[in-house]
């Protein structure tokens, strides 16, 4: 273990996610230093270099091969984080891997493998987990408070198209993989049980200029499921909504309902008579965990410098991705896919 002090962090990868790791490294997580950041492209490591005021790397041997550098965040386009993962692990680095793990299985026992061989922390960028409410809700599911769980729906949806190279399907695992790998763990962890099932359906419903290029896109989805505790429920996506960005579970017990999340930005409803109720939406998932992402980062450096056992793991990020690669085919095909 290291001292506080001593933990020097890099982040792999500087579009928003990154950025979003790189700034609360610098302003909110007092244990760790951001030594540097580490792209592909020069212009952005540039940028990102100077507005945090840390050295800046395109050579991927160089940002590993750094002394001062303990711990790397793995925030680049999903299709880079098996080999970014493996370089880290190899490099004796711990790491927060961003959403989703990766793009398969056979990625995932690769990264995992690499991560035990290594003995390097791994924790996985489930940001719902270390948000209050969702923890909250974790808590009253655990004491009874709404007796067993027969139903849950989870939304998730993100109001702008991603990144171009999203668009394909194969290098994304489309909404699904991108925005949705949270909701299948949400799922997982709120009800405590494993998949037996997924049916999906999913549709190019808004983007019509992208049908030639990619056939096999789809920007709205939805998710029918059963879980191995007889439990239910669906997993809504959609990226574009427009709207804003939602992020809601609803769980049904036998002795009652909870609700987690609201799609109005500080729950604030304002009523007039000339504009009816209006409600101010939240536009990103920036603001709506930001104490999460920061919780997640600390919690990096707890499990570096104090041991902390890490509470997302390989093994969850692989299980969202066995279930969204599952409802993919359940997609493609209209079958029911077993897991």
């Amino acid at each position: 273990m290291l001292s506080i002090e001593a933990c020097g962090v890099a982040v792999l990868g500087i579009g928003r996610a990154g950025m979003v790791h790189a700034r609360n490294f610098v302003e909110s997580v007092p244990m760790a230093k951001l030594v540097a950041v580490y792209d592909v492209e020069k212009e952005r490591v540039e940028a990102a270099a100077s507005e945090l005021g840390v050295k800046g790397y395109t050579d991927l041997e160089k940002v590993l091969g750094d002394p001062a550098i303990d711990a790397v965040v793995v925030a680049a386009p999903t299709f880079a984080h098996r080999d970014l993962v493996v370089a880290a692990a190899k490099g004796k680095k711990a790491i927060l891997c961003e959403k989703p793990l990766t793009l398969t299985p056979e990625e995932a026992e690769d990264m995992r493998r690499a991560v035990e061989e290594n003995g390097v922390v791994f924790v996985m960028g489930f940001m719902r987990r270390y948000d209050a409410s969702f923890m909250r809700a974790k808590e009253l599911l655990e004491n009874g408070e709404i007796g067993d769980p027969l139903i849950i729906r989870s939304v998730g949806k993100g109001p702008s198209l991603p990144p171009r190279w999203a668009w394909d399907v194969k290098k994304s695992n489309g909404v699904l993989g991108e925005v949705n790998s949270h909701d299948f763990d949400t799922v997982y962890w709120l009800m405590g049980s494993e998949y037996k099932w997924v049916y999906a359906r999913g549709k190019n419903m808004r983007c019509e200029d992208l049908r030639e290029e990619f056939p096999e896109f789809y920007d709205h989805a939805l998710v029918m499921f059963e879980l191995k505790n007889g439990c239910m429920g669906t997993v809504e996506g959609a990226c574009p909504s427009e709207y804003g960005y939602d992020a809601r579970v609803e769980i049904q017990g036998t002795k009652g309902v909870l609700f987690i999340g609201d799609i109005a930005e500080h729950g604030v409803t304002v009523c007039s008579k000339g504009k009816g109720a209006s409600r101010s939406l939240v536009q990103s998932w920036r603001s709506l965990f930001r104490e999460a992402y920061i919780r997640e980062d600390r919690h990096l450096i707890e499990c570096l410098s104090k041991g902390a056992k890490p509470r997302t793991t390989v093994e969850d990020g692989t299980r969202a991705l066995k279930v969204v690669r599952a409802a993919n085919r359940s997609l493609v095909t209209g079958e029911v896919v077993h897991l």
